[in-house]
């Protein structure tokens, strides 16, 4: 199931996880609030799916052709904008109106309001089945195109999440791949002393799932995971855990231990965006 990416300038994996953590900062700004810490950490996964391994039309979001992205977790939704603005599937103008009343980038992801956004997340734990039912559609209709689905370590305590990783085993959707940011940290605490206890592939993988554990802030290590899933031959589903950093790229934000939503002084962003503008790849 190899297949070029969307057609991009040529620009380095790497700085575009940059700039989707830099165009984040910016509309926490605007706003003075958002969960900068997941955005931060998830920008490696979302560069490498947009800018290697999806089909995509910067045009055209309903392209029949495209493969399919969807945000399980719809607090997440300042992360996929900052993608879908790097994409050129929003305009970047619109960054100022993040959170806003009439803006198409509501705080929580809707399908209905945003260009790219293929499905209305946030009652978390629903997404990977919302992916399930999209994937068995496109085998029905013989099409080739990869369904992504985007969720948090904190969905693997919803029972509706393993519903869903039973189906795809018993369809046998070799055409879904699962992306877990596993960041261990939930409103309430760390993600371990909840419900996600113990290593996480041999879990999936003993539900017939192929899994592959890696560095989510690592985008060698991410390239390979997704190059593996694409092009595995068995009849099954992928997951790809990804163990995230939260507010990776600025370090006073990173070394907080409650940054689940993470609070960001007024007088902090300019220092965020200048700590973030240091490690600014060539």
């Amino acid at each position: 199931m190899t297949r070029p990416a969307a057609a991009v300038s040529n620009v380095s994996l790497e700085r575009r996880a940059w700039n989707i953590r830099r165009k984040a900062l910016l509309m926490g700004e605007v706003q003075g609030q958002g969960y900068i810490g997941q955005a931060l950490g998830v920008a490696d996964v979302l560069a490498t799916s947009y800018f290697h391994a999806m089909d995509w039309r910067a045009d055209d979001p309903d392209w029949e052709g495209r493969d399919r992205f969807y945000l399980s977790i719809g607090h997440y939704a300042i992360a996929l904008y900052a993608a879908l603005m790097e994409a050129g599937i929003l305009p970047e103008e619109e960054l100022a109106t993040y959170g806003m009343d009439d803006s198409r980038m509501p705080m929580s992801g809707m399908a209905s309001y945003t260009p790219g956004m293929e499905i209305t997340g946030g009652s978390l734990g629903h997404g990977l089945g919302i992916a399930v039912g999209a994937a068995l559609g496109l085998k029905r209709k013989r099409s080739d195109r990869v369904v992504y689905n985007l969720m948090s370590d904190g969905e693997l305590g919803e029972g509706s999440t393993w519903e869903a990783v039973m189906s795809a085993v018993q369809w046998k959707l070799d055409n879904l791949i699962c992306l877990v940011d596993f960041n261990n940290q939930q409103a309430d605490g760390p993600s371990r002393d909840a419900l996600a206890q113990g290593p996480e592939a041999p879990k999936w993988e003993a539900f017939g799932w192929h899994a592959q554990e890696v560095d989510g802030n690592d985008l060698s290590a991410l390239v390979t995971a997704f190059d593996t899933a694409r092009a595995l031959p068995e009849p099954k589903p992928r997951v790809i855990i990804c163990n995230t950093r939260m507010c990776k790229g600025v370090d006073f934000l990173e070394a907080r231990e409650q940054n689940h939503f993470v609070r960001v002084e007024p007088d902090e962003w300019a220092r965020a965006l200048d700590r973030l503008e240091e490690g600014k790849p060539q």
